[in-house]
């Protein structure tokens, strides 16, 4: 090794490696793209080995990279923790939150969680990445996570908000004029239906229960999508029967685009939860954004 690598250099390098990308690691990191691959190509020529593959579409780490970025992610994020430690003895938050959210959980923390939070901790940042794919956000280097009830990992701490939620299926009038409206999910094999692409290719099956009587149906349809916000759009123009949750649904309802089918084979389930590991020192950040979730939480109760 020709010379001991700075706190910057590795920060860097992780960066990179969290995001898979040079410019959106420049980003975070204020510094032109220019400027961090020339951090990276003089860590590589220092270190002897070549940390990251990169093309002029894609970034990824090499397996000498992704072992050192491993090591090194946690150790990062506990000088961070060691940093903000300190800072609490200014009285006030600063500095970035990470979240990792799925799409719906963004819409409902911009609705008045962000806004409020923002305005409250002028020094504060927010990044909020959406994925439909659930990740380790201690291993990605996310402070917290929203997410369903039902898809939180068992080690964690969670702190609910928005209440109960279900997934209902819906369609337009206009779809269901001289059609019989499906009255169980068996009925669905006789209708068109906008399925749904989960990230990891797989198709999403559609869950219903009755009185105890659980069913999952493989739905069959010449429209298949990923994204929910698109699904309910296309049930507006008649396309099908979509399965989507039913936050933001609301206006269609209310207006008449979209109706309710199947409502009694849809249940309740456990709503939208941030969640945040509890072997670790909470950062004042991350301890002052759930106070205000907690406060918009009670004021919708």
């Amino acid at each position: 090794m020709k010379a001991k690598p700075t706190l910057g250099d590795l920060t860097a390098f992780v960066t990179i490696v969290s995001h898979r990308s040079f410019r959106k690691a420049a980003d975070e990191l204020g510094l032109s793209p220019s400027t961090l691959s020339h951090v990276i190509r003089t860590l590589e020529l220092n270190m002897g080995v070549r940390l990251l593959n990169r093309t002029t579409r894609s970034v990824s780490p090499t397996e000498a990279g992704e072992r050192l970025a491993a090591r090194l992610m946690p150790v990062i994020r506990d000088f961070d923790i060691a940093l903000a430690e300190v800072d609490e003895f200014r009285g006030r938050p600063s500095g970035m939150l990470r979240i990792n959210t799925s799409a719906v959980g963004a819409r409902a923390l911009l609705a008045s969680v962000v806004p409020t939070f923002l305005k409250r901790y002028p020094e504060m940042s927010l990044d909020l990445v959406t994925e439909g794919r659930l990740v380790d956000i201690v291993a990605d280097g996310f402070d917290a996570g929203i997410r369903l009830g039902e898809q939180l990992p068992q080690d964690m701490i969670a702190v609910p908000f928005e209440g109960a939620t279900r997934f209902v299926a819906v369609a337009s009038p206009d779809y269901l004029r001289g059609r019989d409206a499906p009255k169980t999910p068996d009925d669905l094999k006789d209708h068109a239906c906008i399925r749904f692409r989960l990230t990891s290719g797989k198709l999403f099956r559609w869950e219903f229960e009755k009185r105890g009587q659980e069913m999952a149906v493989d739905v069959a349809g010449a429209l298949t999508l990923d994204d929910m916000q698109l699904m309910i759009e296309a049930a507006v123009k008649g396309m099908g029967i979509a399965y989507v949750s039913e936050r933001g649904l609301r206006p269609y309802l209310e207006s008449g685009a979209l109706v309710l089918v199947l409502e009694d084979w849809c249940p309740w389930i456990p709503g939208l939860f941030l969640y945040y590991p509890g072997r670790r020192h909470v950062p004042p950040g991350l301890r002052a954004f759930i106070d205000v979730l907690k406060e918009a939480s009670n004021a919708d109760a």
